[in-house]
């Protein structure tokens, strides 16, 4: 077996011994378990379960090859907190190490299929939006043609009145067309990206748009690396995101026990990251949070598609346009909410993009 392949994975691999005891652990279970391969070499795997003696029971078994596998729900204590895991326990036949132990946290296991679903099913909106687009376009050029010819027949100048409010809303409708399917279209234009100054100009912008009504948080990860990216395109995802905080926060009924709105932004490493179908050794999670009356319950599954809004007057393209752009970058935006805090989390890979 090749245990280096393991560190690979995004889940918590232990093989241990006929006792039961760890003989390797990989890197994502240092990262479960919050504990050095040197701290959890040696130990009984068993007793890093809250229920030691169902796990070393499934151990005992695999190692004396009474079945192939077993899966049941466990639980861990992890610093302060206790994590709800999945565990398999794998008995291998000739093999040096009897017995394989995999851990998976449930709410991460929950967290990337859904992840995976929303990729699928918003490529499949763009898809028809993309066909929608390019169905529209050929009636708004001839739309605006005929209004131009018209207006050059008017016998009053006073008139071109009205063909100009034809023009000007034939763009306007070509504009939108164009952001549902331009983005697509254009390369990337992929260069190290330090990612807190891409956060300091959105800030900039946030408090220069909303001014008092709104204050700024910054709770940055000083280690945090530069990822390869386009920088515009980030710049336009973190800025529609925090926009759409802020406007959600002034947007809010207010009253004496309303608490002033407070946006924050908030860069983290993440490690053994799946994105896209794909594993990732690092990732970069820049969370925006806000302490808003939180997302619609009508529209949380649908959020991120495009034209959906909550807000009067709202185009419902800020976070699809935001989730096309990271999801370019092979990545993509997930959130939780509640009302009094909303996160959304940026979630890109600090290996280049494809």
């Amino acid at each position: 077996m090749n245990v280096e392949a393991l560190d690979l994975l995004a889940t918590s691999v232990f093989l241990v011994n006929e006792r039961g005891h760890i003989e390797y652990a990989n890197a994502a279970a240092e990262d479960l378990f919050g504990r050095s391969r040197k701290q959890l070499g040696g130990q009984s795997a068993a007793t890093l379960f809250d229920t030691p003696e169902n796990i070393q029971s499934s151990i005992d078994r695999a190692a004396g090859g009474r079945y192939a596998d077993v899966r049941q729900l466990a639980s861990l204590r992890r610093a302060t907190e206790s994590v709800e895991v999945a565990v398999t326990t794998v008995g291998l036949t000739g093999q040096r190490w009897p017995v394989l132990i995999e851990t998976r946290e449930i709410e991460q296991r929950v967290l990337a299929d859904r992840n995976h679903r929303l990729v699928d099913e918003i490529e499949a909106h763009r898809e028809l939006l993309r066909n929608l687009a390019h169905e529209v376009k050929n009636p708004l050029g001839g739309l605006r043609g005929a209004a131009q010819l018209l207006e050059a027949e008017l016998p009053s100048a006073a008139l071109a009145e009205y063909t100009q409010v034809i023009i000007s809303e034939a763009d306007r409708l070509q504009a939108l067309v164009d952001r549902l399917s331009g983005p697509q279209r254009v390369p990337l234009n992929a260069r190290p990206v330090n990612i807190h100054e891409i956060c300091e100009r959105v800030c900039a912008l946030i408090q220069a748009e909303f001014r008092n009504d709104v204050t700024i948080q910054r709770d940055y990860d000083a280690s945090v690396p530069d990822l390869k990216g386009d920088a515009a395109r980030l710049m336009q995802a973190v800025l529609n995101v925090a926009r759409n905080a802020a406007q959600e926060l002034v947007a809010r009924p207010q009253g004496p026990q309303t608490e002033p709105g407070v946006v924050t932004l908030r860069t983290r490493v993440a490690r053994q990251v799946m994105l896209a179908h794909r594993q990732h050794r690092l990732a970069l999670v820049l969370s925006i949070i806000d302490n808003g009356p939180g997302v619609p319950d009508h529209i949380r599954d649908r959020i991120f598609h495009p034209l959906v809004t909550a807000r009067a007057g709202g185009t419902g393209l800020g976070l699809s346009l935001a989730q096309d752009f990271v999801q370019q970058h092979g990545g993509i935006i997930e959130f939780e909410s509640r009302p009094g805090r909303t996160e959304f989390r940026l979630v890109l890979p600090m290996e280049p993009a494809n």
